[in-house]
């Protein structure tokens, strides 16, 4: 008796918790609809401005539906966001950057925006596009340009041997290599694991991750 009253116990709590979980989804779909059509006005308090770069983190399988994420970049450029980086560990982004570039009206790629200083212009939608590796691969490509900068300079005496690169030199470093971007201050995570997915660590130091 009292093993069925325990498994009766937890169909129950079983049961409650599943409800709950409906419930919620419902109320989520039916909120998306209403913002969608207008009728809610959700983002009218939302402070886009102190969002000055955006990081999305996608999936790899996701990230072949090219359509969505230029869906995605549309409703982000409505809403006010201008840098936004994209990241996908395979770079399968990477590959169709040109693609997503045509269909955003007016959209920079970041390198380009770099390049001609235009990296503050609230015009246009700025686009970074990011991989795998540009992570640990970006680290030695920039550790090895340090390394042929000091040795050919000659810079070895001794009180300079233990403490030669500074993470500013680092940071220039990673820029020479084209992986030296800005520091995200939001980033959002698309799939079903809560991990960055090898995004670089090192321009995530103060960065929020949903």
């Amino acid at each position: 008796i009292g093993n069925l009253l325990l498994l009766s116990l937890w169909h129950l709590v079983h049961s409650i918790i599943s409800i709950c979980n409906f419930t919620l989804d419902i109320a989520n779909v039916l909120e998306s609809y209403l913002i969608s059509s207008g009728l809610l006005g959700r983002y009218k308090s939302l402070h886009i401005a102190k969002l000055r770069y955006l990081a999305i983190v996608i999936e790899s399988e996701e990230a072949y539906q090219t359509s969505k994420i230029i869906e995605l970049l549309q409703w982000l450029e409505a809403v006010g966001v201008k840098h936004v980086c994209l990241y996908d560990k395979e770079g399968i982004l990477k590959k169709s950057k040109d693609f997503i570039l045509e269909n955003l009206d007016g959209a920079i790629w970041f390198q380009d925006a770099h390049e001609n200083n235009v990296l503050l212009d609230q015009q246009h939608m700025t686009l970074e596009f990011v991989s795998f590796s540009d992570g640990k691969e970006a680290v030695a490509k920039a550790a090895n340009v340090l390394f042929m900068k000091y040795s050919k300079s000659g810079v070895t005496d001794q009180n300079q041997k233990e403490k030669i690169f500074t993470e500013s030199q680092m940071s220039e470093a990673l820029k020479t290599v084209g992986s030296g971007g800005p520091e995200p201050d939001l980033l959002l995570v698309y799939g079903p694991a809560r991990c960055h997915l090898g995004f670089p660590a090192w321009r995530i130091k103060y960065t929020e991750i949903v």
